[in-house]
């Protein structure tokens, strides 16, 4: 048996209520057991039981592991002069994704793996220990079927993408299109995905192509999630609640219906605070969401487009900024409010059972997330109970 000790936590975030303070389950001068990769204790520090191995907090702050419910992991290339170009006063469309997927299909399945594993462990030394990884930058039958194959190899939380955008081949044929994702495309790569996910968004496909989109994923054993309301205001929300989605990611643009479909559902609002940032664009106000009691996420995007970034501390601090969520929100929002647009019950969390996957900082609260931005606050990460 594997035994790790974290002792003299001065502040351990928990996120069970009933283990200690606030939403977030605080319990001060704190310990945590982990063994064989599970959290076996957590409680006072001088309570406390004896380990193989001991680490000495020296009175920091212990979070749980960032869960980054929506990342695309699986391309080729980079698009900084897109981003340049949108910097200097162009608009972003969801166009530019074309150059991506040329790129993507370009590439081998090493120089993919490659890519995806290093932005993976770039997000995991940021604190990033549970991951969502999504395909559509290959948008045919084996360039989609390879990109999950290799989502897979690295996380559980494979997203079948097909219909990320129109790809230019079909260009004047999108119900064609459509019929090949629900169809041939669906077929092939269910074997490797766990979800199915669709970008219902001006440019991208209409509700009603959402709606059977998910509808065949549905059928086929896929869990639906979607794009949606990035780019305005439209009728997803619906569409979204009605076929019970894990998540509705993006929205940027949502009005008091859909706040009363979500607040009355169990779909999650998982907030992308880094493209809003990556595209100048209007920040949603999350506290809209939060106060009608709404269950809020937050998550990466890490995209080659609109949002190149794996770091989860700094999503918290521009929710913090710009989406108006207190530090307490923005920290549970990226760890347990990730889980549950993941349907995970075991990680988000620092329970008697849950993985043992956390965060141990360089400072006494978690509140210095948000407050020095763009600082590395990462002291160490434990994933499973290891350090890495």
């Amino acid at each position: 048996m594997t035994q790790t000790l974290v002792k003299n936590i001065g502040l351990l975030v928990t996120n069970n209520p009933t283990l200690g303070s606030t939403r977030l389950g605080i319990i001060k001068n704190a310990g945590l057991l982990a063994e064989n990769g599970i959290v076996t204790w957590v409680g006072e520090s001088e309570s406390a039981p004896e380990a193989q191995n001991v680490i000495n907090a020296d009175g920091k702050c212990v979070i749980p592991g960032f869960v980054d419910s929506h990342t695309h992991l699986i391309f080729a290339g980079d698009r900084s002069e897109e981003f340049s170009a949108r910097m200097s006063g162009q608009s972003y469309v969801a166009g530019g994704i074309a150059d991506t997927v040329a790129k993507t299909r370009a590439a081998s399945d090493d120089e993919l793996l490659a890519n995806a594993n290093r932005l993976m462990h770039e997000g995991l030394h940021s604190g990033t220990t549970t991951i969502e990884i999504k395909s559509g930058y290959g948008l045919t039958i084996k360039d989609e079927e390879r990109s999950l194959k290799i989502a897979k190899q690295l996380t559980p939380e494979s997203t079948f993408l097909g219909a990320h955008v129109v790809p230019i081949e079909y260009k004047s044929k999108a119900d064609e299109y459509v019929d090949l994702v629900c169809g041939q495309m669906l077929n092939q790569v269910k074997p490797y995905a766990k979800w199915i996910d669709v970008f219902c968004d001006k440019g991208a496909f209409t509700t009603e192509q959402t709606k059977k989109i998910l509808s065949a994923g549905i059928a086929a054993g896929l869990k639906p999630r979607v794009h949606a309301n990035q780019l305005e205001q439209g009728d997803a929300v619906g569409i979204a609640v009605e076929l019970g989605c894990a998540s509705i990611d993006h929205l940027t643009y949502f009005n008091q219906s859909d706040i009363d479909k979500l607040a009355k559902s169990k779909t999650v609002a998982t907030l992308l605070p880094g493209a809003e940032f990556s595209t100048r664009s209007k920040f949603p106000d999350a506290r809209k969401l939060l106060e009608a009691g709404v269950t809020v996420a937050i998550a990466s995007d890490c995209n080659p487009g609109s949002s190149y970034t794996t770091s989860m501390p700094l999503m918290i601090a521009l929710a913090v900024r710009d989406m108006f969520f207190t530090p307490e929100q923005a920290l549970w929002s990226a760890t347990k409010g990730g889980a549950l647009a993941l349907q995970r019950e075991d990680v988000g969390h620092l329970s008697v059972g849950a993985k043992a996957d956390f965060v141990i900082l360089k400072e006494s609260s978690y509140i210095h997330l948000a407050y020095r931005p763009g600082v590395n606050l990462v002291e160490q990460v434990l994933l499973h109970g290891k350090s890495i």
